[in-house]
C-alpha cells in the first residue's frame, strides 16, 4: 500500500469539493480548481476527509495511487493557501522589472527578454534582483519559475544567473594556470 496514498486529506472548513464523474472542482478562498483525475483509483469525499484508494495492486494502479493523492491535497492546498516560487537575479547588471503584468528581464542578452505569465499566475517583483511567482496551481507555478531560470541558468564558475531563492549551486573551481 502506498505510504502517501494512504493518508487522508483533510479538507478546511472553507473548502468545498464537488464531484461529477472524475472531474474534481476544488474552490476555497483563493479561486477554483478542476482536474480530471482517472478512473482506476477510487475516490471517497466525506464531511471533511477524502480518502484514496486503489482496487488492486498491478502496477499501473499502484503507481497512480499516491499521484491521485497528492494532486488532491495540491489542489486543497492551492485553494486555501496559493503557491509560491522566489527566484534571485545574480550577476552585475542582472535586474527584473514589471511592464503592466509581463515580466522584463535584463540578463546579459543583446536584449531584454518579456516574458508573459499564465492564466492565474501573478508575479511580483519586490527588488531588482528578486522575482516571486504566486498562484492557486502548484504545476502552473512550477512551470513559469522554471521558464523564468531557463532565460539565464546558474553556471557553476561565477555562480552568475537566476537561481531559485534556497537553490545552492555547486562551484567549480577554475582552470589551474600554471606553467608547461
Amino acid at each position: 500500500m502506498s505510504r502517501v496514498g494512504r493518508k487522508p486529506i483533510a479538507i478546511p472548513a472553507e473548502v468545498t469539493i464537488e464531484r461529477a464523474g472524475n472531474v474534481f472542482t476544488v474552490t476555497g478562498p483563493k479561486g477554483t480548481l478542476v482536474r480530471e483525475l482517472r478512473p482506476e483509483i477510487e475516490i471517497t469525499v466525506e464531511e471533511n476527509l477524502v480518502h484514496v484508494t486503489r482496487a488492486n495492486d498491478e502496477p499501473r494502479n499502484r503507481s497512480l495511487h499516491g499521484l491521485t493523492r497528492t494532486l488532491l491535497f495540491n489542489m486543497v492546498e492551492g485553494v486555501t493557501n496559493g503557491f509560491r516560487k522566489n527566484l534571485e537575479l545574480v550577476g552585475v547588471g542582472y535586474r527584473a522589472s514589471m511592464s503592466g503584468s509581463n515580466l522584463i528581464l535584463t540578463v546579459g542578452k543583446s536584449h531584454p527578454v518579456e516574458m508573459k505569465p499564465l492564466d492565474g499566475i501573478e508575479i511580483e517583483v519586490p527588488a531588482q534582483n528578486k522575482i516571486v511567482v504566486k498562484g492557486i496551481d502548484k504545476e502552473k507555478v512550477g512551470a513559469f519559475a522554471a521558464n523564468v531560470r531557463e532565460q539565464r541558468p546558474p553556471e557553476p564558475y561565477k555562480g552568475k544567473g537566476i537561481k531559485y531563492e534556497n537553490e545552492v549551486i555547486r562551484r567549480k573551481e577554475g582552470k589551474a594556470g600554471g606553467k608547461k
